[in-house]
Order: structure tokens, then C-alpha cells, then sequence
């Protein structure tokens, strides 16, 4: 009658996972920066792929693929026009690439036989690019079969800030997806934002009554052709990839296809609880679903 949740309000153990999703949300990695001759600015960051066993429900563990031991990987964070140089080390014993979302040449779209094309288990490889456009990107393994290699759990958020920069905000990265846990390719049994099914329920996330509130919102599902993000009292003005700073709907749902995205800003007038799910019920009830906790 309640409405669906672990049973008895038990959760995963996020310590022996090695990440927590209410970290994920502000987590945001800027990279080692530095300035090349002439003043451009330098990003540079250490990804790594890595096999780890993760527990994604209380007792049911899964066997993820994963960049940098986490689902999703890191938020990769930096401004239009900096020079990002991405070094990645396969310490799977799969092999596997990464393929960002962007404008860049051609040997460095991380597919096979295309530049380095596949790295297999112990090389590295650099990826080096310019960040264009401005928006919200992502990344993920590229390697056949493409979906399996997504689906276990590899890909990240990768944000492109505009010069100008955007209105200052309680910035939040929500990373929509799945685990197909019998690997039959057919479907999933548990969905998920950040990592773990029904997080936000037992930790709901704390913003501020009156602030605007930035959510980086991706759809990284496999399996399923559409996912979606139903707000609860409120509603919030929607960025479609986040590639112009004027916002297209003013709405309280939206509609993604795997690896669409977008930016959702929204002000919260009253104190309170509010849902936030998937706005189809099985999603929901597998696990898509949490609460924003407003506060004074």
C-alpha cells in the first residue's frame, strides 16, 4: 500500500561497494588542470576500467564492468575550448574503449578499428580532444556487444561548461540505468539512478526551499527503449542536451531514448517531501523512484 522498497527499509552496504550514490550527486572531477603555452587550459584525468562485484539489491550482488570501481563512472567536468587529454588503462579482463559524446577527430572516438581502436586487458591509451560542444555528454565503452558492455555499468557523465557559465545552482548529476541481473539481454530486474535501486528513498536528497536547483540528468538504460523523470508538486524548465541556454519546455515529466539527456532546473517554493520516479510504474517499482527533501 505504501508503495514499493527494499524490504524492512534494508539497504546495500556502500562502503564495500566503494561509492555511495548521495556522493555521486556532487561529485564532479575537473582533472588536473595546467596552462600550455599561450594560456589554453589543460585537463587531464586517469580512468581506469576494472571488473568489481557490486551489491545492487540487499544480498543480490552483480558483476559489473565499471570506470574507476563505481556505477556510474565519474563525472568528467570542464569548460568549452579546454584541451582534454583522458589517459585509460583496461585493468579489466575484458576488452574495452572509451567513446565520449562530442565533436572530435576521428582516431579519437574510441570504437574498433578506428585510431587505437580496442584496449585490450593491461594497455593504456590516450584520448585527446577539444571539449566542444558546451552541454551534457556522456561516455561509456564502446566495444561489441555494445550493449552488454554498457549495461554492466560502463559509462559516466561528461559536462561541458559554456564560457559564459550558467547561473549559479545546487548542481546534481542523476544517472539513469538498469541491471539486466539474469543476462539474458531481454530486460531488466532492477532500475536505478547513481548506482543503487531506491537510494533516494532511504536518503532522500536535501536541497533548499527558494534555490535553484541544477539536475544533470542522463539515460545511459540498455534494453528498454525509453526511460523517463516524473517530479512530484513542481516543475522545472528542460535543456535537451544542454547545448543552448534557453530552455525548450517548462514541464514536470520528459522522455529520453538511451544516451539522451538533458538539464532540469527547478525552484522549490515549499517546504516538504516530493517523489521523483520514472513515469512508467514498473520502473519505478524496480527501484527508479526517490524523494527530494526540501528544506528552510
Amino acid at each position: 500500500m505504501n508503495g514499493p522498497t527494499f524490504r524492512m527499509n534494508s539497504a546495500v552496504d556502500h562502503q564495500a561497494n566503494g561509492f555511495n550514490p548521495t556522493e555521486i550527486l556532487r561529485d564532479f572531477d575537473y582533472g588536473r588542470v595546467s596552462r600550455l603555452p599561450g594560456g589554453r587550459v589543460l585537463r587531464e584525468w586517469e580512468v581506469f576500467a576494472a571488473d568489481e562485484d557490486i551489491e545492487v539489491a540487499p544480498g543480490v550482488r552483480f558483476p559489473a564492468w565499471t570506470f574507476n570501481s563505481r556505477v556510474p563512472g565519474p563525472t568528467l567536468r570542464c569548460t568549452e575550448g579546454d584541451l582534454l587529454r583522458v589517459r585509460f588503462t583496461n585493468g579489466s579482463a575484458h576488452p574495452h574503449t572509451m567513446h565520449f559524446h562530442g565533436i572530435h577527430p576521428a582516431d579519437m572516438d574510441g570504437v574498433p578499428e578506428v585510431g587505437p581502436g580496442v584496449i585490450e586487458p593491461g594497455q593504456s591509451e590516450v584520448y585527446e580532444f577539444d571539449a566542444q560542444p558546451f552541454g551534457l555528454h556522456l561516455y561509456h565503452c564502446h566495444v561489441g556487444p555494445l550493449a552488454e558492455h554498457i549495461a554492466r555499468g560502463l559509462y559516466g557523465t561528461f559536462i561541458v561548461d559554456p564560457k559564459p557559465g550558467r547561473p549559479p545552482a545546487d548542481e546534481l548529476v542523476m544517472v539513469m540505468h538498469g541491471y539486466n541481473t539474469t543476462f539474458d539481454a531481454e530486460g531488466n530486474q532492477l532500475y536505478a539512478v547513481n548506482g543503487i535501486p531506491f537510494h533516494y528513498m532511504h536518503e532522500p536528497i536535501r536541497v533548499t526551499r527558494g534555490e535553484l536547483v541544477r539536475i544533470y540528468l542522463v539515460n545511459t538504460l540498455e534494453y528498454d527503449p525509453i526511460n523517463s523523470f516524473h517530479l512530484h508538486g513542481n516543475f522545472f524548465h528542460y535543456y535537451p542536451t544542454g547545448t543552448s541556454l534557453e530552455p525548450a519546455e517548462y514541464t514536470d515529466t520528459i522522455m529520453q531514448a538511451q544516451g539522451q539527456r538533458g538539464i532540469c532546473e527547478v525552484r522549490f517554493p515549499h517546504p516538504g517531501k516530493y517523489m521523483f520516479h520514472a513515469h512508467k510504474s514498473e520502473f519505478a517499482e524496480l527501484g527508479w523512484m526517490g524523494f527530494f527533501e526540501v528544506t528552510e
